[in-house]
């Protein structure tokens, strides 16, 4: 168990890990190795360890744990808790696939993205929404030479630039475009029952 105090003392032994791994053993003379690491020989006394097993922070709703790991560790984080789309796409993602399957963190990042799209919606429909002109920088490339920096001075981003207008700009002109269509919907069946009324 990871947990445990006790230090851990399955250790095969040197001829036992020569025979099965070749080459092992080879910086095993103090004289062959850069530097010599400190070795502890601490019994659970030594360690300063007052627990066998630490005490486990309480679990009040589920936590995202990688299929790997048995259990959660004793402390974890609870200030982001999973929520709406987002959550679910993070979920499926540590629940179905393993940390070293590309799928697991293709999905995570997927849920990012969702999550950024969910923050958006939320910020329109408060009293204070994103400002994309003022919040983006957008207005600083005029002022402080923002164009002029990015050529001829050998930077790495500049091959990516083009699409950050985009990436930016995206998620706003989408959803004007949808209000739009939802404002001419609305438009059209009001004018619709209002002929048929008449």
């Amino acid at each position: 168990m990871p947990y445990n105090a006790e230090p851990h003392l399955r250790r095969p032994s040197s001829e036992a890990l020569r025979e099965r791994i070749p080459g092992w053993g080879a910086d095993l003379d103090p004289a062959d190795r850069p530097s010599v690491p400190r070795e502890l020989n601490l019994t659970p006394e030594d360690n300063g360890a007052h627990w066998d097993v630490p005490e486990r922070q309480p679990e009040l709703e589920p936590r995202e744990r990688s299929i790997e790991h048995g259990m959660l560790p004793p402390v974890f984080g609870t200030v982001a808790p999973l929520r709406g789309l987002s959550g679910a796409i993070r979920r499926y993602a540590y629940e179905n696939y393993s940390e070293a399957r590309a799928a697991h963190w293709l999905l995570l990042v997927l849920g990012d993205r969702v999550d950024a799209g969910e923050q958006h919606l939320r910020s329109l429909a408060s009293t204070r929404p994103d400002n994309p002109i003022t919040q983006t920088g957008v207005l600083s490339e005029g002022r402080r030479h923002g164009v002029a920096s990015r050529f001829g001075v050998g930077r790495a981003d500049t091959a990516h630039q083009w699409m950050d207008p985009v990436i930016v700009a995206a998620p706003w002109v989408v959803t004007a475009i949808g209000i739009g269509l939802l404002v001419r919907g609305a438009r059209r069946t009001a004018s619709s029952e209002r002929v048929q009324t008449e």
